[in-house]
């Protein structure tokens, strides 16, 4: 199997060590870019393929120090969230003078080579655990010829392979070149209501649903539903999606997972608001009867995931 070591790809954070997102223990890679804009994201900052700045006020000490370095002139401490965003390019040169990381550059351009330098640390972790590599974003599909050559590399090595998707590209080839070497798919169902699904995502669910039976149709594949008060964290919209996953190839396990808001400081970061305002966690009895839902259309169902 031929791989190109070479490509690049864009990468915004590698976890190692994780016990989520696929069996045993593993390392997830985050790729940047996104064609959804989720108002509950927790990963704001992969929405575009650009690398991006986070600002964190309270670490600022006002040195003054970034505020020559940047060749777009695009920090002032009269701008409302000191980035102006329209004119900066994510370059980084104001993060490498910040003596206190107050300023932080996310997204890094990384050879698919050098990813698996760090894949390859905890070789022995997958073996003994049955772990392996995960890619997630974003979404992996955006920079789908960079995931497609990590996957072939790791297959290489024996790894086992799983990736967290949307299912949302326009792009045939995209769904060709990345799953043919995936042993598991972790895909995101939000909502069977297409007018729910353009305004909290803003897009359409019907690529979605187009592209869900082939992918289904290549790969073993875990739906999963981000239960989301206001959006589909009822039993009708839940019943929904189990009627859509019955009737693609091979679906028999579905994942709740209940709505949180570990991603909600990132947008403080990013100078923007985060759009599901103070919206409660579901109660152990709301999640209980989703799950019901669940079970009762004949599904395995696992809370988290």
């Amino acid at each position: 199997m031929e791989i190109n070591y070479d490509l690049e790809g864009i990468v915004f954070d590698i976890q190692r060590f994780s016990i989520h997102d696929g069996p045993g223990i593993r390392t997830i890679v985050f790729l940047k870019g996104c064609p959804l804009s989720c108002w509950w994201c927790c990963n704001p900052e992969a929405q575009t393929l650009k690398p991006i700045m986070m600002y964190q006020i309270d670490r600022c000490i006002h040195c003054g120090l970034c505020l020559p370095v940047c060749p777009q002139g695009a920090l002032s401490a009269q701008n409302p969230a000191f980035i102006d965003r329209d004119r900066c390019i994510g370059c980084g040169a104001c993060a490498n003078t910040c003596p206190t990381e107050a300023l932080v550059k996310k997204g890094k351009v990384m050879t698919v080579k050098e990813v698996l330098a760090i894949l390859k640390k905890d070789e022995a972790i997958y073996r003994h655990s049955g772990g392996g590599i995960t890619i997630s974003g974003g979404e992996a599909l955006v920079q789908h010829e960079f995931t497609a050559e990590l996957l072939k590399a790791c297959q290489i090595k024996g790894w086992h392979t799983a990736m967290e998707t949307t299912g949302m590209t326009k792009n045939e080839q995209a769904l060709e070149n990345v799953f043919t070497y995936l042993d598991l798919v972790l895909m995101d169902v939000k909502s069977c209501d297409d007018a729910i699904h353009q305004k909290f995502t803003g897009v359409s669910n019907q690529i979605i649903q187009k592209n869900a039976k082939k992918i289904t149709a290549t790969a073993k594949t875990v739906i999963r539903v981000p239960t989301i008060p206001g959006v589909n964290a009822d039993e009708k919209s839940i019943s929904e999606i189990c009627d859509f996953a019955a009737t693609l190839t091979g679906v028999d396990t579905i994942h709740i997972l209940p709505y949180h808001t570990y991603g909600e400081n990132k947008y403080a970061l990013l100078g923007r608001p985060y759009r599901m305002g103070k919206t409660p966690p579901l109660t152990k009895n709301e999640i209980d009867s989703l799950q019901a839902v669940v079970e009762s259309k004949g599904f395995h169902c696992m809370i988290g995931g």
